[in-house]
């Protein structure tokens, strides 16, 4: 009798300590996958892509790139992790953060950024998948769906689940199984990433204006690739509104207010 009783109650135990809080939303998920494990897949998946993707040489953008990063992730929850930026060379309107803080952004995407506060906006957004843990969710939610899938066999060298696992990081548009975020981990992103922006001293006003310069280039028929399975731009915007205030009261309380911040390119 006892054994059955006992039984139940580790399990119960075992999911309360899966459960976490996102510090900055106060959002509750429920996660199988430890920060480390979490951190040691990104590493490796970015060094895979690093052997593919051609970095770029301009200084100048490489050094902007490397600065907002820096602010951001300084301004997080994780200020510890081994965060990494780097700027790709390519047509590519994407960026991507990978668990670890391992985060790059494609030199296709800055045309669009303009300047440094947009692109803290995209990064931000990407940034904050890491620090909610976003991908060990999805992995967590592998776990329970697939067999295939478990703790032990969360490796990048397991063939039967790495694209599972590497989808959830959010590669899916580069390895082929795509595992779009949902809504409610889109919002809180948007919601997390606005406040990174505006804590690290840069205008929370700009995101609204770049992804509406954003939903105006996909109406020319162009949609930017990582775009794909976000939410609907009026939606994200009306969300980036609804998170202004308390943006913009992050913002006035930053320690430098650096606006705009450096323009990429001369018109």
């Amino acid at each position: 009798m006892k054994t059955k009783i006992i039984g139940p109650i580790f399990v119960l135990l075992a999911l309360i300590a899966a459960c976490v809080t996102t510090p900055e939303s106060g959002k509750q998920a429920f996660i199988m996958i430890s920060l480390s494990q979490e951190a040691t897949l990104g590493k490796q998946a970015f060094g895979e892509i690093l052997k593919k993707e051609k970095e770029s040489k301009d200084a100048r953008l490489v050094g902007i790139t490397e600065r907002v990063g820096r602010r951001l992730a300084a301004v997080t929850t994780m200020p510890n992790l081994d965060w990494e930026f780097k700027l790709f060379e390519s047509d590519q309107m994407n960026a991507f953060a990978l668990p670890g803080g391992k985060t790059a952004a494609y030199t296709g995407l800055l045309k669009v950024c303009e300047n440094e506060a947009a692109l803290a906006a995209v990064m931000g957004h990407e940034i904050a998948h890491v620090t909610a843990r976003h991908g060990a969710q999805r992995m967590t939610q592998q776990m329970v769906l697939s067999t295939a899938m478990s703790a032990a066999s969360i490796s990048l060298a397991n063939k039967d689940s790495r694209a599972l696992i590497l989808g959830a990081l959010g590669l899916g548009v580069q390895y082929g199984v795509q595992l779009p975020f949902s809504r409610g981990d889109e919002s809180e992103a948007d919601q997390i990433g606005l406040a990174y922006m505006a804590k690290a001293g840069y205008d929370p006003r700009e995101a609204v204006r770049f992804w509406t310069r954003f939903s105006q280039m996909k109406q020319g028929g162009q949609p930017p690739e990582f775009l794909s399975t976000h939410p609907a731009d009026a939606t994200r915007i009306a969300n980036l509104k609804r998170f202004m205030p308390r943006a913009l009261a992050q913002y006035k309380n930053a320690k430098i207010q650096y606006g705009l911040g450096e323009t990429f390119f001369q018109k």
